[in-house]
């Protein structure tokens, strides 16, 4: 007969089994339920403040965004909001001017959209990238934080 292990003997229930506990929180858990509600609001302000940073200068902003938070990574991928100019200069073959004014404004624009990032996340943004294609729509947006200490 096999002899009990020394750790249940002791009052320890805990007994090795073969696999690596998680990091992660209980799913259930009031902590994992808050951090979860936290990265949602931090992925919307992301969102809605490109949106509204994009729609105070172009006039219009786009009509769809999606943001994306993990480790030191933020995108957000925003389609749709030409307006009537660079939808005609589009139309008329003129389709890198747009691209390139999008960029040229993007670079002019960096500090306050690095700033709605900062604010959303509570952290320092240290890259920042755009891309812009024409068909479809697509801007994209990866920011780039100051890396912390966690694993």
């Amino acid at each position: 007969m096999e002899e009990p292990d020394e750790r249940l003997i002791q009052g320890n229930p805990r007994v090795y089994d073969g696999e690596i506990p998680s990091a992660e929180p209980d799913p259930g858990s009031h902590a994992a339920l808050e951090a979860k509600r936290r990265h949602g609001d931090e992925l919307t302000a992301i969102s809605d403040g490109l949106v509204a940073l994009l729609k105070e200068f172009y006039g219009r902003g786009p009509t769809q965004a999606k943001s994306y938070y993990q480790d030191d990574l933020v995108v957000c991928i925003l389609r749709g909001g030409y307006t009537q100019v660079e939808q005609t200069l589009r139309d008329g073959g003129r389709g890198a001017a747009v691209i390139e004014q999008r960029m040229q404004f993007q670079d002019l624009m960096r500090e306050r959209f690095e700033a709605v990032i900062e604010k959303a996340t509570g952290r320092h943004v240290i890259g920042f990238m755009s891309g812009n294609q024409q068909d479809p729509d697509l801007m994209c947006e990866v920011f780039v934080l100051d890396p912390t200490d966690l694993v």
